[in-house]
């Protein structure tokens, strides 16, 4: 034990996480910063948070952001789920490659391609841009995502559980909302967590599928940023830090106790089907 924690390692783990972290934590010192200069601290103050809450426009994007996220990320846990308990349920069908291609492409496919093929669609279709395009798309790559955390969950689903609850009377249906969901809900929660936080994230999707009034925060921060960083963007950077930090810690707190809840119920399940 005392070789793992070797001088060299310590160190080596405190320059990663320092390479890592330090520039965020930088990020949120200067959003306190009274200098309009954003490389000269000036006192501590958050005056630039009252001027981002003044800001209509990146409000409006902010507010945008948050619809596209919350909605895309919602349909895309839908989505995603039912195309893992495809792939990992109904083992052979026809056309089940070309499925299994088509659901885990995203995760491979550059995002220029991924939204330029996007824009071309649209366009083809002369399907207006704006906020459903962007919604759209998003759904589109973040669906992928979910299907594999939840596909690795249903993998080591015991699926006597399921039979037990058939035999017990439930329908299929029934046996699923009773007793699979709650199981892998813990994977659902984390696969909705990823889609929301990549969809607040995505700069490059959203610039080739938006249009007017459409315009998420990540694109209006790149926007300002070509003209000069200033204490705003600190603020809003930091405001969305904090926020999907909360989310982390919610859903951990959520998992752990789904985690607990469903070790409880298959030992209960085990009694009875002993």
């Amino acid at each position: 034990m005392a070789g793992n924690w070797s001088r060299f390692n310590i160190v080596s783990l405190v320059l990663g996480f320092a390479f890592l972290y330090l520039p965020i934590v930088l990020l949120v010192i200067y959003s306190f910063n009274e200098s309009r200069l954003v490389t000269v601290w000036a006192g501590f103050s958050t005056k630039w948070y009252v001027t981002l809450f003044s800001n209509r426009g990146l409000m409006d994007a902010a507010w945008v952001t948050a619809r596209v996220a919350f909605l895309s990320a919602t349909v895309a846990t839908v989505l995603g789920t039912m195309a893992a308990i495809a792939l990992t349920r109904y083992t052979r069908f026809r056309g089940r490659m070309l499925f299994s291609g088509m659901v885990f492409a995203p995760l491979v496919m550059p995002e220029v391609i991924t939204g330029l093929s996007l824009l071309l669609l649209f366009v083809a279709i002369n399907f207006d841009r704006g906020f459903l395009t962007v919604t759209l798309a998003h759904i589109t790559f973040s669906m992928c995502f979910v299907a594999v955390v939840v596909q690795s969950r249903l993998v080591t689903f015991d699926q006597s559980l399921e039979e037990a609850a058939l035999d017990l009377g439930a329908t299929p249906l029934g046996a699923f909302f009773q007793v699979t969901l709650p199981v892998i809900l813990p994977a659902v929660i984390a696969g909705w967590m990823l889609a929301f936080t990549l969809s607040l994230d995505d700069l490059v999707i959203a610039s080739f599928t938006s249009g007017p009034g459409a315009t998420t925060l990540p694109m209006k921060i790149y926007s300002q940023v070509r003209l000069g960083v200033t204490p705003e963007i600190n603020a809003v950077c930091t405001i969305l830090i904090g926020i999907v930090a909360c989310g982390v810690i919610i859903a951990s707190i959520i998992t752990k106790r789904q985690e607990i809840q469903r070790q409880r119920d298959e030992r209960a399940a085990a009694r009875i089907i002993g």
